[in-house]
């Protein structure tokens, strides 16, 4: 094998290793008290996201604060420096996606709060420390 090309295969050796460690990396970064996703029934009238539907994998933290007994999903944690949230799924991308979904839906004067309707119920999600 030419010398060039070995220095190759290391680097792309190197690069691979380098991207797995990102990847496993943002679970075991994380600081401060946990986020987590509150839902809590609402009386509130307006336009609200449709959450009956929802998949399991694309929300998991709507789906499991939905089905608690107290309404809260797990916790999130986020990163020291502001890495771990390009690489995770936070509740915060969640609600955002809720908010694209349906716009009017979000919360004024909330910053990571929508309304959602499940099954003809409304709820108001949001996320807290």
């Amino acid at each position: 094998m030419r010398h060039v090309t070995r220095r190759a295969a290391a680097g792309l050796c190197l690069l691979v290793v380098a991207l797995v460690a990102l990847g496993a990396a943002p679970s075991a970064l994380g600081s401060g008290e946990p986020y987590r996703l509150v839902v809590t029934e609402a009386e509130s009238t307006g336009p609200a996201a449709n959450a009956s539907g929802l998949s399991e994998r694309r929300y998991p933290y709507l789906t499991a604060a939905l089905r608690a007994p107290d309404g809260r999903s797990s916790g999130y944690r986020t990163g020291p420096v502001g890495l771990k949230e390009s690489f995770t799924h936070s509740p915060f991308d969640e609600v955002a996606g809720l908010v694209a979904r349906a716009p009017g839906a979000a919360v004024e004067g909330r910053e990571h709060a929508v309304r959602i309707t499940v099954d003809g119920s409304r709820y108001r999600a949001e996320v807290r420390r």
